[in-house]
C-alpha cells in the first residue's frame, strides 16, 4: 500500500537557503506544503494546513523558531525540527525544553539533514502514541469505576450477587446496543433496573 508523503512547512528567512530546503525536501519524497520567511507566518501555516513536520529556522523576523516550537508542541501538532547557524549550548538546551525533535546546524549535507528528519518524526510518532494511551487508560480505568459502583448499587438495592450484576450489566449492554459504561450509568442513576428491564 503507498503511503502519504510526509507533508512539510519550511520556515528559514533566508530566501536561497528556504529554496535550497524546499528542492532537497522534494528530492528526498517529502511535500513542502508550505515555505515562508517568518516565524508568525510558520505558527499559522502549521495551525492552517497540520503538517507531520515544520522545519524551521532559529532567528526568523515575527518570532523565533524555538517561540514557534514551543507554541507547537503545547498541543502536539507536529514533529519540530530546527534549522540553524547557532549551535551554542544554551539555545540546544532551550530547544529541547521547547519540545523540538531534531537540531540541524548549518551548513548541513543533505545526509545530515534526512536523518534528523525521520528520528524526529519517529519520536513524535512515540510521543502521540503514549498520550492516546495514557488517555485511554484514564478511561478504562475510569469506566471501571463506574461499573464497579453499579454493581454495588444492584447487589445493595436490588439483592444481586456480584456475579448477577455483571451479568445484568451486560446483557443490557448487549440487549439495547450499549457500552456496558452507558449502562453503568443508567443503572447508578436510576434510569435502569432489573425490575423495569423484565418488565420490558
Amino acid at each position: 500500500m503507498a503511503t502519504e508523503p510526509t507533508r512539510v512547512v519550511v520556515a528559514e528567512d533566508e530566501a536561497i537557503i528556504r529554496m535550497d530546503l524546499k528542492e532537497l525536501l522534494q528530492e528526498e519524497g517529502y511535500e513542502v506544503v508550505a515555505d515562508c520567511g517568518r516565524g508568525d507566518d510558520a505558527w499559522q501555516k502549521v495551525q492552517d494546513l497540520k503538517p507531520d513536520l515544520a522545519l524551521l529556522d532559529i532567528k526568523m523576523p515575527g518570532m523565533d523558531g524555538i517561540a514557534v516550537a514551543r507554541k507547537i508542541n503545547q498541543d502536539h501538532r507536529c514533529a519540530v525540527v530546527l534549522v540553524t547557524a547557532f549551535s551554542q549550548r544554551e539555545l540546544i538546551d532551550e530547544a529541547i525544553d521547547a519540545g523540538v525533535h531534531g537540531y540541524v546546524v548549518k551548513p548541513f549535507e543533505r545526509h545530515d539533514l534526512v536523518p534528523a528528519i525521520e528520528v524526529a518524526l519517529a519520536r513524535q510518532s512515540a510521543e502521540t502514541r503514549l498520550i492516546a494511551e495514557v488517555a485511554n487508560t484514564q478511561e478504562r480505568l475510569e469506566a471501571r469505576k463506574v461499573l464497579d459502583r453499579a454493581k454495588g448499587q444492584l447487589m445493595d438495592v436490588h439483592g444481586l450477587n456480584e456475579q448477577d450484576a455483571f451479568g445484568f450489566i451486560q446483557k443490557t449492554a448487549m440487549s439495547s446496543r450499549q457500552q456496558m459504561r452507558a449502562v453503568a450509568d443508567g443503572i447508578l442513576t436510576g434510569s435502569i433496573t432489573p425490575s423495569q428491564t423484565a418488565a420490558e
